[in-house]
């Protein structure tokens, strides 16, 4: 079954609405807000603030609003027009000034190395040239510039959560449409290798996922789907964040490999 994208287009306009299931993904912001941060802190001498950040695959703006906040200047850049729409009415309703653009991941409207930090999450699973995404990402950075990145692993257990649970079961599917392509998802050594290509050198690969228990998650799937309880609520209850398996999603970051200047140039 052929993934379904324009999904975003005819939910777009509620990112950020706790009934849509879209602000499901609102739920794994605060975990991995926190691990990017801590990277940042690590990989950066100088404060994040003032920092030329871009969001590659936006959506309604949940990261691009993170980091605004954290005094990044920041540009989204999503395909869907009513995904920006959604994103530049909320970044206004805060006061946070965001330049969003509609664009593709594999032909980035931005300059080359404009960039000291980019993002890409939940996004590399959904595109139809993971390589020409990377390789636009690579362009755009600084010599130096940080990659930060989460996807879904290609493994039997990530086939049973976001497949079979999260979009084939009646009882538990999140939205009656084809999100995910089980063979559209990445493993670590994958996107490790293609990140190499272009010039990108992995530096940590974490995984990212569900805190609470089996039952818990399971439940929380039931009760969003007959209305029960908001998506809102369900992703608080997931408790999203850093754990150690990668079995399902991971996380991570890699550095632009500096330009060596010959002595004397």
């Amino acid at each position: 079954m052929p993934i379904d994208n324009d999904v975003y287009d005819r939910l777009g306009g509620s990112w950020w609405d706790e009934s849509s299931p879209l602000f499901l993904l609102h739920g794994i912001t605060p975990g991995r807000f926190a691990y990017f941060r801590e990277v940042l802190a690590r990989q950066r001498a100088i404060p994040a603030s003032g920092l030329r950040a871009l969001d590659i695959g936006c959506g309604g703006g949940f990261l691009a609003e993170e980091f605004a906040a954290l005094g990044c200047q920041v540009t989204g850049i999503d395909p869907s027009p009513p995904s920006i729409a959604a994103a530049r009415a909320h970044a206004a309703g805060r006061g946070l000034r965001i330049d969003y653009l509609i664009g593709p991941g594999e032909q980035l409207p931005v300059p080359d190395s404009a960039y000291d930090l980019a993002y890409c999450c939940d996004v590399l699973e959904h595109v139809s040239d993971v390589d020409r995404v990377i390789s636009e990402t690579a362009r755009v950075l600084k010599p130096g510039g940080l990659y930060l990145f989460d996807t879904i692993n290609r493994t039997a257990k990530s086939k049973l959560l976001t497949i079979k649970l999260m979009q084939d079961w009646p009882l538990t599917r999140v939205v009656d449409a084809a999100i995910h392509d089980w063979d559209m998802f990445i493993k670590p050594a994958e996107l490790a290798g293609l990140l190499a290509r272009h010039g990108l050198t992995t530096g940590e690969i974490t995984g990212l996922g569900p805190r609470a228990s089996v039952p818990a998650v399971l439940g929380g799937f039931i009760a969003a789907r007959r209305g029960r309880i908001t998506y809102g609520e369900f992703s608080r209850r997931l408790d999203i964040g850093q754990v150690a398996s990668t079995a399902v999603s991971y996380m991570g970051f890699a550095v632009k490999e500096a330009i060596d200047l010959e002595p004397g140039s």
